[in-house]
C-alpha cells in the first residue's frame, strides 16, 4: 500500500454517537471542561493523561470491586518497573464474570443486570454443528459453585495452579471460572498439543490438579486421550505440589480411565462438594490469576502471568468500549484452549453476551456448515483468522450467500497480518456491507490488544483501525541497534519500524514464573530500548488514517497460518531423539507474494550420517507427535552450515530474511557470514522440489 495515499475506506458506522465510546468521551468532555470530538482526540488524551482516563474508564465499565484506591497509578514510574495499577482495590476475576455490577450502588453490590438466571450463557457447539448444549447463567453460575467447593475440599487454595489441557467446552470454562473463584491461577493447553509440549507448560507452573479431557474430536477423528493423559501423569511424578489428574469426559458416558496412574473422574472430584453457592476469594487488582506461555527463539515456553484487574479492566475496555458489546450480543470465537483468544472469547460474558463455544475443525463436515451455524445461532460477534477467509475466498464461497447474517455485526481477525486483497474481498464477496470488519493485533504478552477496531473512525483497507485506548504505542527506528541504557528514536509516520509501549498501561503482566530476578521478563521487553517495552512487531502507522498496520513480527517466532511457536520447540525434538543431526535451523518463509508463512527445516548432519527421505519422514513424524500437525514444518533441507554469531548462537532472522526474497548485509557479529549465501536458492524453493516441466 501507498502510504502517502488514502486507502479505500470501507464501513463507517452509522451512528457512532449511540456507542458507548462515544458516551464516554461526553462524560469525560463534562468531568474535564474538555472538547474531545474525535477518536484520535480521545486516545490522546487517554495516553497522555492516563491516570485520569483509566479512573474514569474503571467507573464508566462498572466492574465488581471492594475497596478504596488514592492512586490509580504513579505515571513517573519507569515501564521496566512494572508499577502497580489501583492500589487498595480488590476484585474477583469469576465474580466479575458470573455476576454485574448494578449501576447506582455500593461498589461491591452484586446484580444480575443482563445476567438472569434463565438467559442462556453459553452454547457448546461441537465440530460439524452436530451436538448443541446450551448453558444458562444460572446453570453456569451453580455448577461453578459446586466444582469450586469439591476444589476447596481437595485443598485448593488463593495462590494454587490448576491446569486445563482439554477442548473448547462448558467444562475448560467451569474448572476457568472455579479456580478463579478460590483466587488461584489457571492456565490451559489444547489436547493436540504433545506431551513434551505439555510438561514443558506444567513442570514449571507446578499445578495442584491437571484436568484433562478424556477424547478429543477434530477434522472428523475422534482420539483417544488416555495413553497421553497417562505419560503426562507419570512426567508429573517428581512435582511435589502435584496431586493428580482429574479426567473430564467429552461424551454422555465417561471412560474407563483405571489404568491411568494418580488420575480419578471428574464426578468421583465432584462428590466433596459441599454447596452450590460460589464464594468468591477477594484478590488484589495486582494478584496474579492466569498464566499463558509464549515461545521466543530460544528456551522453554515464557509463563506469563497476568493480574486480575489489569486483564479484566483491559478486556471490559475493548469489548465495551471498542467492541460495543452488551447482553444483547452473541459472540464466536474460534480458538483453541491454548491460545491467548481463548481467553478474549471468555470475556464477553463480562458483558453478559452469549458465548458460543465451538470445539473442532471449521471445514468439517464442509466449508459452509460452520457458516449456517453463524447464521443459525444470531452470531453478533465472530472472530476468525485471514486463513479462514483466505479458505472461503479460494473456494469461492461468500457466507453472506450461505447464511443470513443479518445479525453479525462485527468480524475481527487476528493472528497473522491480513492482506489488502482479503480487505477487499470481504466487502466486495464475502459479507454484508453493514458488517465492521475488525483487524486485530497484540497478544498473549498483554492478553488484549495494541491495535483495533473503533466505533468512530472508519475502516480502511490494510491494517487495523488504530491503537487501543489508554494503551501507549509509538513505532521506533527498527536499525538502532539497542542495548541497556539506550534510548529508541521515534518515526515519522509512513515510516516502518519497531512497535514499542513508552508507557505504563494496566494489562502489562506482573511477572514471569520461574523468573524470581525478573530478568527474564526484562530481557523479553525491555532490553532493546531503555524504559519502553519493544514487542516485536514491525509495524507503520499510516500518515493520514493513522491505522496502525502490522507488517509482519520483527525476530524469528514462526507463524504458519496463524499459529505461533517457537523454533525451540522443534529444535528441543530433534535434540532429544536423532543423534545423527549436529545442528538444525527452522526459520518461516514469507514472500511478498506468499498468502501464508511457510516453515522450513534445515539439518546439519554429523560427519559419515546420511541425509534421507527416512529421517525427514521420522523428523516430521517425531513433532507432529511430541508437539502437533501445525508445528511441522512444510520442506525439510540438509545444509552444510549453520550461521552462528562469535558466542556460537544460530541467528535465524538473516536465514528467513533471504529464503522470504531479500538481500541482505551480514552482521558484523556473524562467525561464518558466508554460510548465508547457501540460503538464498530456497526463495524460489518450487524450483528445487516441483519436478521441471519438458518443453
Amino acid at each position: 500500500m501507498d502510504s502517502v495515499n488514502v486507502p479505500r475506506k470501507l464501513w463507517e458506522h452509522p451512528d457512532p454517537k449511540s456507542t458507548e465510546m462515544y458516551r464516554l468521551m461526553q462524560e469525560i468532555n463534562a468531568k474535564h471542561n474538555l472538547r474531545l470530538n474525535t477518536y484520535w482526540e480521545l486516545y490522546q488524551y487517554s495516553i497522555t493523561k492516563r491516570a485520569q482516563f483509566w479512573d474514569q474508564a474503571f467507573q464508566f465499565l462498572n466492574l465488581i470491586y471492594s475497596g478504596t484506591y488514592t492512586t490509580v497509578v504513579d505515571e513517573s514510574a519507569r515501564i521496566d518497573s512494572i508499577p502497580r495499577w489501583f492500589d487498595g482495590v480488590r476484585m474477583n476475576f469469576a465474580e466479575n464474570l458470573l455476576y454485574s455490577r448494578i449501576p447506582g450502588k455500593e461498589t461491591s453490590k452484586r446484580g444480575l443486570s443482563g445476567k438472569e438466571d434463565g438467559k442462556v450463557a453459553l452454547t457448546e457447539v461441537r465440530e460439524g454443528y452436530t451436538e448443541v448444549r446450551h448453558v444458562t447463567w444460572g446453570q453456569l453460575r451453580n455448577e461453578v459453585g459446586v466444582l469450586a467447593s469439591a476444589m476447596k475440599e481437595h485443598g485448593v487454595k488463593k495462590g494454587d495452579r490448576v491446569v486445563v489441557v482439554a477442548s473448547n467446552s462448558v467444562d475448560t470454562l467451569k474448572v476457568f471460572l472455579a479456580v478463579t473463584t478460590l483466587g488461584g491461577l489457571f492456565s490451559s493447553s489444547s489436547t493436540d498439543m504433545g506431551v513434551q509440549g505439555v510438561l514443558q507448560r506444567a513442570l514449571q507452573v507446578t499445578p495442584k490438579y491437571i484436568f484433562m479431557d478424556d477424547f478429543a474430536v477434530y477434522n472428523g477423528k475422534t482420539v483417544d486421550l488416555r495413553d497421553k493423559m497417562a505419560e503426562i501423569s507419570v512426567g508429573m511424578k517428581d512435582d511435589k505440589e502435584f496431586e493428580g489428574m482429574v479426567s473430564m469426559p467429552r461424551f454422555a458416558q465417561p471412560v474407563d480411565i483405571t489404568k491411568v496412574p494418580k488420575t480419578q473422574t471428574l464426578t468421583n472430584f465432584l462428590s466433596k462438594a459441599t454447596s452450590k453457592i460460589p464464594d468468591f476469594e477477594p484478590t488484589a487488582f495486582h494478584d496474579p490469576f492466569f498464566i499463558a506461555y509464549s515461545s521466543g527463539t530460544t528456551g522453554i515456553p515464557k509463563c506469563i502471568v497476568h493480574c486480575v484487574g489489569g486483564a479484566t479492566l483491559s478486556s471490559a475496555k475493548e469489548g465495551k468500549l471498542h467492541r460495543d458489546m452488551n447482553a444483547d450480543s452473541v459472540a464466536l470465537q474460534y480458538t483453541t484452549t491454548g491460545w491467548i483468544m481463548y481467553f478474549a472469547s471468555v470475556m464477553n460474558l463480562l458483558a453478559g453476551a452469549r458465548v458460543v463455544l465451538y470445539d473442532g475443525s471449521p471445514f468439517q463436515p464442509d466449508l459452509t456448515t460452520f457458516i449456517r451455524l453463524i447464521g443459525e445461532q444470531k452470531v453478533t460477534m465472530l472472530g476468525t483468522s485471514p486463513r479462514w477467509m483466505h479458505e472461503m475466498q479460494k473456494n469461492g464461497i461468500a457466507p453472506k450467500d450461505v447464511a443470513d447474517l443479518s445479525s453479525l455485526k462485527v468480524v475481527t481477525s487476528t493472528g497473522m497480518v491480513l492482506s489488502d486483497q482479503l480487505f477487499e474481498w470481504f466487502y466486495d464477496v464475502g459479507f454484508p456491507k453493514h458488517v465492521q470488519l475488525a483487524n486485530i493485533s497484540g497478544g498473549t504478552d498483554l492478553a488484549g490488544c495494541f491495535g483495533q477496531e473503533n466505533p468512530l473512525t472508519p475502516v480502511y483497507v490494510g491494517g487495523t483501525q488504530g491503537p487501543s485506548l489508554g494503551t501507549p504505542v509509538a513505532v521506533y527506528d527498527s536499525l538502532i541497534e539497542g542495548g541497556k541504557g539506550i534510548a529508541g528514536a521515534p518515526v515519522e509516520d509512513g515510516t516502518p519500524g519497531e512497535l514499542v509501549a513508552p508507557a505504563a498501561f494496566p494489562n502489562m503482566p506482573v511477572y514471569f514464573w520461574n523468573d524470581e530476578d525478573g530478568g527474564r521478563y526484562f530481557s523479553a521487553y525491555f532490553e532493546k530500548y531503555d524504559n519502553v517495552w519493544t514487542h516485536g512487531d514491525f509495524v507503520m502507522i499510516h500518515p493520514v488514517t493513522k491505522a496502525l498496520i502490522f507488517l509482519g513480527r520483527a525476530d524469528g517466532v514462526l507463524n504458519p497460518s496463524g499459529v505461533r511457536f517457537g523454533s525451540a520447540e522443534i529444535y528441543s525434538v530433534i535434540e532429544g531423539g536423532f543423534p545423527q543431526i549436529s545442528d538444525s535451523i527452522c526459520v518461516g518463509q514469507r514472500r511478498p507474494s506468499d498468502g501464508d508463512e511457510t516453515v522450513m527445516l534445515f539439518l546439519l548432519m554429523k560427519p559419515g550420517e546420511n541425509f534421507t527421505t527416512k529421517l525427514v519422514n521420522d523428523v516430521k513424524a517425531a513433532i507432529r507427535k511430541e508437539l502437533s500437525a501445525r508445528h511441522v514444518p512444510k520442506f525439510v533441507f540438509e545444509t552444510p552450515e549453520i550461521p552462528t554469531t562469535v558466542n556460537l548462537k544460530k541467528v535465524e532472522l538473516p536465514v528467513k530474511q533471504i529464503v522470504s526474497g531479500k538481500t541482505i548485509k551480514p552482521s558484523g557479529t556473524l562467525l561464518n557470514p558466508k554460510s548465508l549465501d547457501f540460503y538464498y536458492q530456497f526463495a524460489k524453493v518450487e524450483e528445487l522440489v516441483e519436478p521441471k516441466s519438458k518443453l
